[in-house]
């Protein structure tokens, strides 16, 4: 008790007695509510805020609001009913707004922070509308850190990583130079306790040597700084044990190596508002230190001529001291010592942390409150702020989307596939429909659908480039699928019909429904927009128009088929059957590539759309797809009672154990007069060594010819075995 006391004391200190009033009603109210909570220690809660305020008090220097608001959040984070039962102006809106700003970080429980960083980082910064509740959970990370060792192990791994990826960059953003150094070494020792202990030993073994060398180092400077007059404050800085670690590791060197591991600062004391007599003085003192010692030029860092654009100023130089022994120097006046220690400078700009658009002016803003005594210069910057959104998937993966964003760009931000099938969600367990605004903070779960499809009417709610890309194109294959069938559709009834449709009557079809593609008009057939018998009317309309001023040629037409009718008497069976004979180039039919049928095969005939009839053999791998598919567009085709005199061309497959058998193959083919079109010998792979596949491609008359060809061929002595393949 006498601990608690002793801190609530050194907090009251920091106020002047008609804050502290407040401070103590506040802290009250805290103590009453959380009297039987206690940590994992056994100790008393209260603890952990108490420690919290006296690092907001002491360390960050807030105003009382920002103590009483630590009281609060803790009070109110685990027994809400309180805030309710307070009388309503106990304490000023922004205090409240301040506590419950708290509750909403301490809420966020991250999946996975190395992932994620930064999206964390925004959304904790996004809590933060007044920038106190950055400054003050900084603050309380620093409190948990130092009592780490109460946490459950997995806790503690969780929250030491959570520290070193998103309080650890905040802390060095806002110029906490002090507090972020504390939580690097706290997140080294947890994470390489035997690295830390071995550095801080020898820096304790080595701090005695290390006084001693930078006292001797400092002898002749002061001596001559002193005869030229000059007032100057020195002191000496010892590297934090994770700089130093870090620096090993990058430079792959030993604790004895790292150059700048002594360091002295020396601050120099000059009339006010005068730059250039400060430059002046700072260059005097640069002189005398490198007189004295001989200063590495490469590592040189004039920020006096030119100031970084943070505004940082400085010199800084190393010298070697002793032979092998390097001291850094850095050299400043006291503005520029104040202004840097006390964040001005934009220490995080200078350490090279990279600039985040948008968030920098309300970091700006921070460092404006850390170096104001006017507490009036709180500000809200929400505007800076208001470009994103951070929702939550139900197993807790963070999801950063524009703000405006809706159920549906959550749906497509996490996988297209669940976009396209998106019906709706839950928000927080609360039904939410696909149009819904999605709200910092939310955790979102997805409903999809089986029979789902993309609207075009998706587009005028998504804002994300991801969704409207992904519904276009999903669009786009919906249409030329609905075409495809169309089209299918048209072609069928225009064979039973016995009718043309050419593209010049397609586009003024087009025309006439205004419709701009004819890939549109296959689209609205298939979606039964356009009635496909006002097509048949149209085409019949046209045609009887063709048909008027030919009437005498359609007579003559008229003789010229019924003496040809004879002739392709021979070419129709008594069941219409299609007749194929030698004569191919003058008949609107083709041999199909992927079996390649021959004379006297079992075959049939396809309607294809572009290349007439094809003919199949019956055994080809295509032909049950076309046959079950496409039942209307099959033909009956017979072979010609004789034989054919054209030539067909087939693939054959000859498995050999010897590839000395190779001529004797080739001979047999020629030996039957087939034409010998390509062959090939290759090693089969997988198989037993020496076994070979020898393919050839032949033309042959017959499946006749053909037959006598393999039966030959399998009687070789080496072959195994010798078939026909489609390809």
């Amino acid at each position: 008790m006498n601990g608690q006391q002793d801190t609530l004391n050194a907090i009251l200190s920091c106020y002047p007695e008609s804050q502290q009033e407040q401070i103590l009603k506040a802290f009250h109210i805290a103590d009453e509510a959380m009297k039987d909570k206690l940590r994992e220690n056994r100790h008393p809660f209260i603890e952990h805020p108490l420690g919290v305020a006296r690092i907001v008090a002491e360390d960050i220097h807030l105003g009382y609001e920002s103590v009483i608001a630590v009281f609060l959040h803790e009070t109110i984070r685990f027994y809400p009913e309180v805030l309710q039962s307070l009388p309503k102006d106990t304490f000023a809106s922004d205090i409240i707004d301040i506590a419950q700003s708290l509750n909403k970080i301490a809420a966020i429980k991250p999946k996975e922070t190395r992932l994620e960083a930064e999206n964390y980082k925004r959304l904790i910064v996004s809590y933060s509308r007044d920038p106190r509740v950055m400054l003050i959970k900084i603050a309380d990370r620093l409190d948990v850190m130092r009592n780490i060792e109460l946490l459950p192990k997995a806790s503690q791994e969780r929250k030491v990583t959570e520290t070193m990826f998103l309080y650890i960059p905040i802390a060095h953003q806002l110029g906490l130079y002090g507090i972020k150094t504390e939580l690097e070494n706290i997140f080294f020792r947890c994470t390489e306790p035997e690295k830390y202990r071995e550095i801080n030993n020898k820096l304790k073994a080595t701090a005695a040597e290390r006084e001693e060398m930078l006292s001797a180092f400092l002898i002749p400077i002061k001596r001559k700084i002193s005869e030229a007059g000059m007032k100057v404050t020195y002191k000496q800085r010892t590297k934090a044990a994770w700089s130093i670690w870090k620096k090993m590791q990058k430079q792959d060197i030993p604790f004895e190596k790292v150059m700048d591991l002594l360091a002295v600062r020396l601050i120099i004391d000059t009339p006010a508002d005068s730059l250039e007599k400060e430059h002046e003085l700072c260059w005097k003192a640069y002189s005398i230190v490198t007189d004295e010692y001989q200063p590495d030029t490469s590592r040189l860092r004039d920020w006096i001529s030119k100031p970084k654009s943070s505004g940082y100023e400085s010199l800084h130089i190393t010298v070697r001291f002793r032979g092998d022994i390097f001291v850094e120097v850095q050299i400043r006046t006291r503005r520029m010592d104040d202004e840097a220690e006390n964040g001005h400078a934009s220490h995080w700009a200078y350490k090279g942390i990279k600039e985040e658009k948008g968030l920098t002016p309300w970091l700006q803003s921070v460092r404006n409150i850390l170096e104001s005594d006017n507490r009036n210069d709180y500000e809200y910057v929400s505007r800076f702020l208001s470009e994103d959104v951070f929702v939550f998937t139900p197993d807790g993966e963070l999801r950063r989307l524009p703000k405006g964003a809706t159920v549906l760009d959550f749906a497509f931000n996490i996988h297209t596939n669940l976009g396209i099938k998106c019906i709706g969600a839950t928000i927080d367990g609360r039904p939410a429909s696909i149009k819904d605004r999605l709200q910092t903070g939310q955790v979102v779960e997805i409903k999809s659908g089986r029979n789902q499809r993309p609207s075009p009417d998706w587009l005028n709610f998504v804002v994300t480039s991801k969704a409207r890309n992904r519904i276009k194109l999903k669009l786009k294959e919906e249409e030329l699928k609905k075409a495809a069938t169309g089209r299918e559709l048209l072609e069928r009834r225009l064979k039973n019909w016995k009718m043309d449709l050419s593209d010049e009557n397609l586009t003024e079809l087009c025309k006439m429904h205004k419709l701009k593609t004819i890939s549109d008009m296959y689209a609205a057939i298939a979606d039964e927009k356009v009635d496909i018998m006002d097509i048949k009317s149209f085409i019949a309309r046209k045609q009887q128009k063709e048909e008027e001023p030919q009437a005498a040629a359609a007579q003559s037409q008229q003789v010229r088929e019924n003496t040809q009718a004879g002739n392709d008497k021979e070419r129709r069976g008594p069941d219409d059957y299609l007749v194929i004979d030698g004569k191919l180039s003058n008949v609107s039919y083709k041999m199909a590539r992927c079996c390649n049928p021959i004379y006297g095969d079992e075959v049939f005939g396809f309607v294809s759309v572009k290349d007439g009839i094809k003919i199949h053999r019956l055994s080809c791998p295509n032909a049950a797809r076309l046959i079950e598919n496409y039942p209307y567009r099959i033909q009956k085709v017979r072979w010609k009672e004789t034989a054919t005199t054209s030539s067909f061309q087939t693939t054959v497959k000859v498995i050999a154990d010897d590839s000395s058998v190779y001529p004797a193959i080739i001979q047999i083919v020629t030996d039957f007069g087939a034409s010998l079109r390509s062959s090939s010998m290759t090693p089969r792979s997988g198989h037993n060594s020496g076994e070979f596949d020898v393919r050839m491609q032949i033309s042959v008359s017959s499946n006749y010819m053909l037959d006598k060809i393999l039966s030959s061929i399998r009687k070789t002595r080496g072959v195994l075995s010798a078939a026909r393949i489609s390809k």
